[in-house]
């Protein structure tokens, strides 16, 4: 009796999906590739695929980014089956991380001799890990037609003959990202850039070949170039001496990089004698800056880059421990309140800023004061502040922020002077509704109290702060994110 009811069961299932699949077939196509296109999960339209033949043909036909991941076996083969199944990629990820021990299983330069004629409409292309591929590989990818965007994120057996091949071929290349490509140098592909290229976003970090005044080989190409991110290996820093010649074409150039809207440097050399120093007062389109451990820059380099970059939006400064030297403190290699006087003077558009102070040898001394920052929230309109490790910034320093009145995210990490006073004026600040405080030892559960049911806070998140308690946080915002890992204190 029972089976027979099974039975009975599993003919009315199969009746019931031969009834959705002729309804199927009755769908509008434009209807079902409009269901498909709204599905943003890549689960979801695993999913949708697997239901029917037409189904799966149409997200086939509509799936315009793939990311393959170091699962993928027998991966050439695997890559071929896949771009035949989606041919019209635009956006495509290859992550072999999960498989640097075992090259045999990684995509190989065979897989990229295919994406030409599989897929025409690809525009970017991103490889990590990828240590199989070499030149060969990237001369595949010349072929390519519309291929706009390169990034290759370790990729050990590629060097410059393999890029120039690369920018040689991809006419529309408008940006080309490399990080960790060890036996790549700065020579050739750089100058055929500048002559005859369309870059736009160059990023080179930690590519030892590659030193930081080998960028003026961009040449009449630093006059596309709108991003540029440069990061050194901090070991290498000062790896490589550069003649007096390279820092005059720095500064023949300098009137080509006033279209440079955002610039990155990190672990850099902006000394005097050094070309990217003269990258500071040049930017006159420069929106967003970031200055992440980077030797040599002072005062003089800030006015300039004041007084040239009025639409300054963003600037984040990560000072190395150089200049919280005691025997640096008259130095004028280094920075000081006039640095944010000249920005607060100059940039009138500025919205974010970000300080942050290494915690290293001395972390009681800061070449910054309260009043530097109080003429910056005075003067721009700042509605994002973060301050890392900041010293000089406590109560009082709170206190001038209640004077803020388009602050809206503040976020204090290390900031061991701010207690529970500070925190109790927070609900005297005009527009504040986004508040992060990170390994603050100073506040209490006392100092969240007031915020409590006021519907004063959108988000707060409170992370390694050891004497805040999970209860005390409920109720401060209208989203909470509460973490009470704090191994780092000793």
């Amino acid at each position: 009796m029972l089976d027979r009811d099974r039975g009975c069961l599993r003919r009315k299932k199969r009746d019931l999906f031969d009834q959705m699949g002729l309804l199927m077939e009755d769908v509008p196509e434009e209807l079902l590739v409009d269901i498909v296109n709204r599905l943003e999960q890549t689960a979801d339209r695993n999913s949708v695929s697997l239901a029917c033949k037409r189904l799966c043909a149409i997200d086939g036909e509509q799936r315009h980014f793939l990311k393959v991941g170091s699962g993928l076996h027998a991966a050439t083969e695997a890559m071929t089956s896949l771009c035949m199944r989606f041919p019209n990629i635009k956006k495509l990820e290859i992550d072999s991380s999960g498989r640097q021990s075992n090259p045999a299983k990684q995509l190989a330069d065979r897989g990229l001799l295919l994406l030409p004629s599989c897929c025409p409409s690809l525009t970017e292309l991103t490889l990590s890990f990828c240590s199989s591929i070499d030149d060969a590989g990237l001369a595949f990818l010349a072929s390519c037609p519309n291929l706009r965007s390169v990034e290759l994120n370790f990729a050990p057996a590629i060097t410059c003959a393999g890029i120039l091949s690369l920018v040689v071929g991809c006419k529309n290349l408008s940006a080309l990202h490399l990080n960790r490509c060890i036996k790549v140098s700065g020579d050739e592909w750089l100058e055929y850039l500048g002559k005859f290229g369309k870059l736009e976003d160059l990023s080179i970090k930690n590519c030892r070949g590659i030193g930081e005044d080998d960028l003026i080989e961009l040449g009449p190409g630093w006059s596309n170039l709108k991003r540029l991110e440069v990061e050194v290996d901090a070991c290498h820093r000062q790896s490589k001496v550069y003649e007096r010649s390279s820092v005059d074409k720095w500064a023949r150039h300098q009137s080509r990089f006033k279209n440079l809207r955002e610039l990155r440097l990190v672990n850099c050399s902006v000394a005097p004698g050094r070309g990217l120093s003269c990258l500071l007062g040049g930017c006159e389109a420069l929106e967003r800056l970031r200055l992440d451990m980077c030797v040599g820059v002072k005062d003089t380099d800030m006015v300039a880059l004041a007084g040239k970059s009025r639409n300054l939006r963003s600037i984040s400064i990560g000072l190395h421990p150089q200049y919280m030297a005691p025997v640096l403190l008259t130095n004028p290699l280094r920075l000081t309140d006039e640095s944010l006087r000249a920005i607060a003077a100059g940039c009138s558009k500025l919205e974010a800023l970000e300080l942050s102070f290494s915690d290293g040898e001395f972390p009681c001394l800061s070449c910054f004061s309260r009043g530097g920052l109080l003429a910056m929230i005075q003067s721009c309109p700042i509605r994002v502040l973060a301050l890392d490790a900041a010293c000089f910034f406590d109560d009082g320093g709170m206190e001038a922020l209640r004077r803020a009145p388009y602050l809206q995210t503040l976020k204090l990490a290390e900031c061991q002077g701010v207690t529970d006073v500070g925190m109790q004026l927070l609900r005297r600040f005009p527009r504040l509704t986004s508040l992060e405080l990170r390994k603050c030892v100073g506040v209490t559960d006392l100092g969240l109290k007031p915020l409590i049911g006021s519907c004063k806070l959108e988000s707060l998140t409170v992370q390694g702060c050891p004497r805040i308690s999970e209860e005390g946080v409920r109720g401060a915002a209208r989203t909470v994110s509460y973490e009470h890992d704090s191994p780092w204190i000793h």
